[in-house]
């Protein structure tokens, strides 16, 4: 029986270790991406579950001062109030398909005096950086909207600052130092209002409820994982049934180390005839004849 000793050589344990951790990584990786499918399908679950839901009266799901948890996510709302335009903010460098634009966010101020923030929706401009945007006016007088409720969302704080009633993130803490108003936390992306604007902006659309890759990608590191398993043992396999055919080429590999380098320079090559019968040529002399 042929031996394995082979394998305990530091070539081929260096070799063992390698694959290990390969392997390692490629495991570890595909674990993170199922974990993450695992998340996805959870946060599925809670945003079907909120939109099959019948609309709730806001001051049951949100809070003065009070983040917005993942369980009302996407939730709907309803509230009456009244508008403050005065205090619109515009939410600047928001892109659709490519195209420029902002969100428009317009305080509804409840019958207790805390005011909903309501991101109207989307509309186009022409420099999302502009201090000047036309914006369309909301319903005048008492509004009942319905939206979808939304959590701050996570930026730096530069990001969420506003600034001469603009900002790059909606923040419902800086909003409402802005505008000096007591607002619920969170925000919510309108759905809908009554009575209508006479000139509606671009709703929200609702989360893409798929899965994304991650089932694939998990997948695809795990068979990386094999594959550099698999390469282990098919050449650990050759080298044992092949013993000879191993040995000629290591032995070829150490002796192409073994040469040493050229310097390059090659020795030039002499013609003695050549150079005696140069040394025999005379110069005509100044009859003309040799």
């Amino acid at each position: 029986m042929r031996s394995l000793r082979f394998l305990l050589s530091r070539r081929w344990v260096l070799f063992f270790l390698a694959v290990v951790v390969l392997a390692y990584g490629a495991w570890w990786l595909g674990e993170w991406q199922f974990g993450r499918l695992a998340d996805r399908r959870q946060d599925n679950r809670i945003v079907e579950r909120n939109e099959q839901a019948a609309p709730a009266p806001v001051g049951d799901v949100l809070g003065v001062g009070r983040p917005v948890s993942e369980e009302d996510e996407w939730r709907s709302v309803t509230a009456t109030g009244t508008y403050a335009v005065e205090d619109t903010v515009i939410v600047r460098y928001q892109t659709r398909e490519g195209t420029s634009g902002v969100d428009v966010v317009v305080p509804l101020v409840t019958g207790d005096g805390t005011a909903l923030l309501v991101d109207r929706g989307w509309m186009m401009t022409d420099n999302a950086g502009s201090a000047e945007v036309d914006v369309p006016d909301p319903p005048s007088g008492q509004v009942t909207v319905t939206g979808w409720v939304r959590a701050d969302e996570s930026a730096e704080e530069a990001s969420a600052a506003v600034t001469d009633g603009s900002t790059r993130a909606i923040s419902s803490r800086r909003i409402g130092e802005a505008i000096d108003r007591e607002v619920y936390g969170g925000f919510v992306d309108l759905a809908k209002e009554d009575p209508a604007p006479e000139k509606p902006l671009m709703r929200t659309e609702l989360p893409d409820l798929g899965e994304g890759p991650h089932f694939f990608y998990g997948l695809q590191w795990w068979f990386f994982g094999l594959l550099a398993v698999g390469g282990f043992l098919y050449l650990a396999y050759d080298e044992w049934r092949h013993p000879e055919k191993a040995r000629r080429a290591r032995e070829q590999r150490q002796s192409e180390r073994s040469i040493p380098p050229s310097t390059g320079t090659i020795a030039p090559d002499t013609n003695e005839a050549a150079g005696d019968s140069r040394k025999a040529a005379t110069r005509p002399n100044s009859s003309g004849s040799p």
